[in-house]
């Protein structure tokens, strides 16, 4: 184990015989930190908090802390973060609260990118990247392979799509459907299929226009959102990725941003 001499561990954290640690770091009681994983320089991490294998959290980031919540009256809550995750510096992850499952959670394979806050209860998948500056409420689900672009304010219980793109700078107050593009600084909108993104994840053509197809449908018929996820059903191949298209709409409690 590699422990920078400056850097404060509680006896009561659990830390694996590979975990390195830098320079004026602190680490809490009730902290556990699987192999390989890397924690910065001036890094605080408190507990409850559970984090997985060959994470590399950099300088200044804090995790664990308690949440930014006025009804939080120190309930026992926890942050839980899988394996591979990138965490940029000045990134803030919080502590759930009992109103929301008392759970934080990270997945795999993300990207967190410096001055990302996620508040509490949030949920995320695995492959995200959230750009610079992107703040999460509380209470918001993220699913696997989103992108959020930098700065974007996405408001509590507010839920992201898989393989969704939201561009730089947008205000997300309503859910972000799978596979879309949304960007606008004021009054979100889809415009389309995210056609790079799902490229890059091998999404062959034929896949990727059926989406096409339900897109439009969706956003840009004159039907309402009922009559468009019927007139799917009956027009379009339920592949996957349209059944989780209309199971990800008709599951939404805040409406979808169109």
């Amino acid at each position: 184990m590699s422990i920078h001499p400056t850097a404060v561990i509680d006896p009561k954290a659990r830390l694996a015989p590979s975990v390195r640690v830098g320079p004026y770091a602190v680490i809490g009681p009730e902290v556990e930190i699987s192999d390989e994983t890397e924690v910065g320089a001036h890094t605080v991490i408190e507990g409850p908090t559970r984090i997985g294998r060959r994470n590399k959290i950099f300088p200044f980031a804090s995790i664990g802390l308690i949440p930014q919540d006025l009804k939080f009256r120190g309930e026992r809550s926890e942050v839980v973060i899988g394996d591979d995750n990138r965490i940029r510096e000045f990134v803030t992850i919080h502590r759930g609260t009992t109103g929301g499952g008392a759970l934080t959670k990270v997945g795999n394979d993300n990207l967190l990118m410096a001055y990302v806050h996620i508040a509490h209860d949030c949920i995320l998948g695995d492959h995200i990247i959230l750009g610079n500056g992107a703040t999460l409420a509380g209470h918001v689900i993220i699913e696997d392979y989103a992108t959020i672009g930098a700065f974007c304010g996405i408001h509590q219980f507010c839920r992201i799509g898989r393989h969704g793109f939201i561009g730089g700078y947008t205000v997300i107050t309503q859910d972000v459907l799978p596979y879309s593009r949304t960007v606008h600084e004021r009054e979100a909108k889809v415009y389309g299929v995210n056609v790079v993104g799902l490229r890059r994840r091998g999404f062959s053509e034929e896949r990727i226009e059926r989406l096409h197809q339900a897109m439009r449908l969706l956003t840009q018929s004159k039907l309402n959102t009922t009559q468009a996820l019927e007139q799917i059903r009956q027009t379009l191949d339920q592949d996957e990725d349209v059944a989780a298209l209309i199971r990800f709409v008709e599951s939404s409690e805040r409406g979808v941003i169109k």
